[in-house]
């Protein structure tokens, strides 16, 4: 979807307010606190999604493009967790601010340590109606899962940046080595 196509009526009032907060070039700080006001406010709703876009892969988790900022200041996506599906240990390389829509997630963070990845001692649980943030400067390395092992999970990424066309990096739990990818689209 680009921001010529209509947009559902609570993501198209969620768009004209980033575009007002971004407007004034925030700070990241500012873009991150506006984003994740403005987001816990979107998925407090569960009527808005297009359903083409809530649709799971039987095998792997699905990225949904559902607004990229004609200026690239920002991206939405929606995640769509099969059941017991997971991320492989990745980064962002961008401010991101998520939000629980749908049944639930789990986060792991990592940090970096003598060159290996150590992972924190508790994943952090998302609900629905919460919100939690990811970036370079507050920690940007984590595994993501569905919570649940029997149905779908959807949460709404969005992403300082067009996050389909960002090389980012994911990273090999035991060494700690970085292989470059491009996530890209599911309906992109």
């Amino acid at each position: 979807m680009t921001a010529t196509i209509p947009l559902p009526g609570r993501l198209a009032a969620f768009v004209r307010g980033m575009d007002a907060a971004l407007g004034t070039a925030p700070d990241e700080p500012h873009a991150v606190e506006a984003c994740a006001a403005l987001l816990r406010e979107l998925v407090a709703h569960d009527d808005w999604l297009p359903g083409d876009c809530s649709r799971p892969h039987p095998v792997h988790y699905q990225q949904y493009l559902l607004h990229r900022d004609p200026a690239g200041r920002y991206s939405v996506v929606s995640f769509v967790w099969g059941p017991g599906q997971r991320t492989p240990i990745h980064d962002h390389c961008t401010w991101g601010v998520i939000g629980m829509l749908r049944g639930a997630e789990y986060s792991r963070a990592y940090a970096r340590e003598n060159g290996r990845l150590v992972p924190a001692a508790i994943e952090e649980r998302i609900e629905p109606g919460q919100t939690t943030c990811v970036s370079p400067s507050i920690g940007d390395i984590h595994l993501v899962r569905n919570a649940y092992d029997d149905r779908v999970s959807i949460s709404i990424h969005v992403y300082g940046t067009d996050i389909g066309k960002q090389s980012r990096y994911v990273y090999d739990a035991e060494t700690g080595a970085a292989k470059s990818f491009v996530s890209g689209y599911a309906n992109a």
